[in-house]
């Protein structure tokens, strides 16, 4: 495929977050697909994806991933990203707290026929809790 797909791809997978159309993942994500850096019981190809933003989606109803930066080639897709949203449910076992958090991360998806086959990622998750006041900021 080629870059212009592979963009298109992961422009879908943002749309899914976005707009809470989960069943976009089945369109962009191989069954198979490997995540180097799961959430924790994450599993494997669209359901885990699926599973993961309903959960954060509960957590964060308003959600949103805004792509700072894109780069590209006929393989992979690199991003990076702020994510944004206000504690309105339980997360990691915590009440709701009604704190927005903002945090950035970065992604890099590998494609194949148009379909992440493998994704790394990294995301400021230490910054999530303290901006939540349930980790110590010093």
């Amino acid at each position: 495929m080629t870059q212009e797909n592979n963009i298109a791809a992961q422009q879908k997978f943002g749309e899914a977050i976005n707009t809470r159309n989960f069943d976009l993942f089945d369109d962009v994500v191989a069954p198979a697909s490997v995540d180097h850096d799961p959430a924790p019981g994450q599993a494997p190809g669209p359901q885990g994806y699926k599973d993961l933003f309903t959960q954060m989606t509960t957590a964060f109803p308003d959600l949103h991933i805004e792509v700072e930066r894109l780069v590209a080639n006929d393989t992979d897709v690199a991003i990076a990203y702020t994510m944004t949203g206000t504690q309105r449910g339980p997360f990691l076992g915590n009440d709701a707290t009604g704190k927005s958090v903002s945090v950035r991360g970065v992604q890099i998806s590998r494609f194949d026929n148009g379909l992440v086959v493998e994704r790394w990622g990294s995301s400021d998750q230490l910054g999530i809790l303290q901006q939540l006041g349930l980790a110590p900021t010093a």
